[in-house]
């Protein structure tokens, strides 16, 4: 008998804002987005992550802040 774990991620974008700040490759607008993430496992959550993460509006690359 083979038993198998399921196990599912699921991404979910919150909202979308304009950041300061401008691309360094492209110099495009830089723009925010809040990420939702949920791991279930068995229909039962285990963890929720709220992320923000950035990206040029332009050339679509993800920017990295470093602080």
């Amino acid at each position: 008998m083979c038993l198998e774990i399921v196990y599912h991620e699921e991404t979910t974008e919150l909202g979308r804002q304009q950041a300061p700040g401008v691309c360094p490759y492209c110099g495009g607008k830089v723009s925010a987005v809040d990420i939702e993430t949920k791991w279930l496992f068995c229909f039962l959550p285990l963890c929720f992550k709220v992320k923000r993460k950035y990206s040029c509006s332009s050339c679509d690359r993800r920017l990295v802040l470093y602080y």
